[in-house]
């Protein structure tokens, strides 16, 4: 993956070349896509790289608030991580020989050693790819209790795993084999917040869709599941690590 720096801040972008006729841009969550014709000569494709990059400086210039959601936490020895009613201590150390990070949970404390190989945006991105993993483990009991508690009272269905990925694009998913993914962003929301996307991934084991009847089935068990969304809406971009 390649990356822009609009702003001081690093995007992510990636290029298609597709059997397509036409030129795409865009914006999302996880970074900016240019699709264009597989046909196209490295000439015209160096050209829509440039109109696509100067596009992308337009499109944050205007809207400055899209490049946020890729600032994430820059993590420093002794930093204070504060997740729900938790509070976090992150500790550094670095090993030269070692190939990669690791991290592990004591107590209220992420320890996590670094290899010197690493540096830049890498290194953050990996920092927090870690640091979610082991608020993820921490608090996936607790989750897994609240999803039971859901799924006893209104849905019935056999859950068989409960599981957090630290996941951009969603905040929840399910499959037909009753696995529940959550984001760990997820962990940053109101407990009401995380209730209601529990709810519509189990709603999602009775309506694979998004159907009317979906969300009957969701309103049924949250009748104010709509304030949740509009949270997620408003507040999302803010629950990162």
């Amino acid at each position: 993956m390649n990356y822009i720096k609009i702003d001081g801040q690093e995007i992510p972008i990636k290029i298609y070349r597709e059997r397509r006729r036409d030129v795409r841009f865009s914006l999302t969550r996880t970074g900016g896509y240019l699709r264009m014709p597989v046909q196209f000569s490295e000439k015209e494709a160096r050209s829509q790289q440039a109109k696509f990059e100067k596009w992308l400086r337009e499109v944050t210039q205007k809207k400055p608030e899209l490049i946020d959601r890729f600032r994430g936490r820059v993590y420093e020895d002794g930093s204070i991580l504060t997740v729900g009613k938790n509070i976090y201590i992150i500790r550094f150390s670095e090993k030269e020989a070692a190939k990669y990070h690791t991290a592990k949970m004591n107590g209220n404390t992420i320890s996590i050693i670094i290899s010197t190989k690493d540096k830049g945006h890498h290194l953050q991105k990996s920092i927090r790819q870690l640091i979610s993993r082991c608020v993820g483990n921490d608090q996936l009991a607790h989750i897994t209790e609240r999803v039971q508690h859901w799924n006893d009272r209104h849905f019935n269905k056999a859950i068989k795993n409960v599981r957090f990925k630290l996941n951009q694009s969603n905040w929840g998913s399910c499959s037909t084999r009753g696995n529940i993914n959550l984001s760990t962003r997820l962990l940053f929301a109101p407990e009401d917040v995380i209730d209601y996307v529990i709810v519509h991934e189990l709603a999602h084991m009775i309506e694979h869709n998004h159907s009317a009847a979906f969300w009957k089935v969701v309103s049924d068990v949250m009748p104010d599941y709509k304030e949740k969304e509009a949270w997620l809406k408003t507040y999302g971009e803010t629950c990162n690590f």
